[in-house]
């Protein structure tokens, strides 16, 4: 049968089989590709900056929608009341995020908290590599904008040591701050004092400026597109199969030929003649 195979027209088929296979094959990744594609949201407002104040509420539950919502506030930080949160990671190197109590001007007050009572928010200010490059926050009225995140949860049965925090947990930094707090926590990306840039973007020191972006919509599969790309491998074997099987044919037929031929021979008939068309009143053939 490697004999047929390596026949020149053949050859050429199976050339052709498996450029065709290749095609079958590239259209299965891209389908596959798109069966784990994750879909663009129709419309978000994320990067809209809104008043602190309006989107969330000290005390409140916080809601997945306001998530990584940009927004802005205005208020002053307390130099007192600044924490390493260890583990964090600026273009592949480890160090630290630098979060700070912002009070929050005109945020709404708890209840029981008493007149005088402040509402604050962690304000994750910039990134260090080294503890001790961590500065302390711009003195004054500032302007806040950032990105608003979801309350991590405190790692349990972890000793982070002073000036420390195990995450970026508003449970665990209200208890070590003793303040009232909104539920989340925001990544500034602009801190002004008027006109003037006070913070880490504008910083010459090695604390870094967050780069933190809204999160990518979940993944979700496609199983009609998987299924699309799980067939085009099917024709992709099929191409082959067909070349093999085409292959197969003209051996055997090459065997029945050659096996005609020799009876042909036998009977003392003329070499090609074939059995199916011998004239059948013929004595040899009754015979």
């Amino acid at each position: 049968m490697l004999k047929t195979a390596l026949k020149p027209r053949w050859i050429a088929g199976l050339v052709f089989a498996i450029a065709i296979s290749g095609v079958f094959v590239l259209l299965s990744q891209w389908q596959f590709g798109r069966s784990t594609q994750a879909e663009a949201p129709i419309s978000t407002t994320t990067e809209e900056v809104k008043p602190l104040t309006a989107v969330l509420e000290p005390g409140d539950f916080f809601h997945g929608s306001v998530a990584d919502q940009m927004v802005s506030a205005t208020g002053s930080y307390d130099p007192q009341k600044q924490v390493l949160v260890p583990d964090r990671f600026d273009d592949g190197a480890k160090g630290y995020w630098v979060v700070s109590a912002f009070a929050v001007k005109d945020a709404p007050v708890l209840a029981g908290a008493g007149a005088s009572a402040q509402t604050w928010i962690p304000v994750a200010r910039g990134w260090v590599a080294d503890p001790a490059d961590a500065t302390a926050p711009p003195s004054g009225a500032i302007e806040l904008t950032g990105r608003l995140l979801p309350s991590e949860a405190p790692l349990p049965k972890t000793d982070p040591g002073p000036g420390r925090a195990s995450a970026a947990s508003v449970a665990e930094l209200i208890n070590v701050w003793e303040v009232s707090s909104y539920p989340g926590l925001v990544a500034a990306a602009s801190e002004r004092a008027g006109s003037t840039e006070v913070g880490a973007a504008a910083s010459a020191g090695e604390i870094k400026p967050l780069r933190v972006g809204p999160q990518p919509p979940a993944q979700k599969v496609n199983w009609l597109n998987l299924f699309y790309s799980v067939e085009w491998v099917v024709f992709a074997g099929f191409a082959l199969f067909i070349w093999w099987r085409l292959v197969k044919d003209d051996y055997r037929r090459t065997l029945e030929d050659a096996l005609d031929a020799d009876e042909a021979a036998a009977a003392g008939e003329p070499a090609g003649t074939n059995s199916s068309n011998r004239n059948p009143t013929d004595p040899k053939v009754q015979s």
